[in-house]
């Protein structure tokens, strides 16, 4: 099972940024603990240090959508600004939302069509004679990579699929990219209420939860239970 959530501030201050990054701290440990997988896929920076503006989630794992469940809507902190230190606000909110995850197209050396071809540049007259550079394509995509960094066909062929295995994740992390860009609602639809989880404090103490994972996978349970028997 594999989900995708976006931890955001939204258009949120310099507090909301530290909570996201809070936030994101806890997701990965508790996923850690749940003995789920967890990778930042994207993460933007605040523009205060230790601060993240939002970031991109993958939690791969039995109970993956489980655990999203739980994490899935407002979060809530209460406690004084760390940036300004007279202000008078003490409840700040961010969101995270579950974005649709892109089927990846397995990687397979049977989809790299190569091509030989002559090394040209620095060399002299041998590297130009013999064509020991090699052009690799992915058929299915049409990206295509050119080694020409060894005299030895063998090694470009290794460097040209390496290369282009980089450039595939490159592409596949730019459509995931594309589609955060395009749910910026997102961005925009932090609620100030009704909190899925609560902190307090600068050690960022968790103060309620409004659905435990527990609960929430008990739920789940009982409604598939009940859809068998319908």
């Amino acid at each position: 099972m594999e989900k995708i959530i976006q931890i955001t501030s939204g258009r949120g201050p310099a507090e909301c940024t530290w909570v996201v990054a809070q936030v994101l701290k806890k997701v990965l440990q508790e996923a850690e603990a749940l003995q789920l997988k967890a990778t930042v896929l994207q993460h933007e920076a605040g523009q205060e240090n230790g601060t993240v503006a939002s970031a991109m989630v993958q939690i791969i794992g039995n109970e993956a959508d489980e655990f999203v469940a739980s994490w899935v809507g407002t979060i809530q902190w209460i406690g004084k600004s760390t940036f300004r230190k007279f202000h008078k606000r003490s409840n700040w909110f961010i969101g995270i939302f579950e974005v649709d995850a892109i089927q990846s197209r397995a990687f397979s050396e049977k989809d790299i069509q190569y091509q030989a071809m002559r090394s040209s540049g620095a060399g002299g007259q041998h590297v130009n004679k013999v064509s020991s550079a090699i052009r690799a394509t992915h058929v299915p995509t049409g990206i295509s990579v050119v080694s020409m960094d060894s005299r030895s066909q063998h090694q470009n062929k290794k460097l040209a699929t390496e290369r282009l295995l980089l450039k595939l994740n490159e592409a596949q992390l730019n459509l995931l990219k594309q589609q955060f860009q395009s749910q910026w609602t997102n961005q925009l639809a932090v609620e100030r209420g009704n909190p899925i989880r609560t902190f307090e404090g600068s050690d960022f103490k968790k103060l309620k939860v409004e659905k435990k994972f527990k609960a929430v996978r008990q739920q789940l349970k009982n409604e598939l239970k009940n859809e068998k028997y319908r």
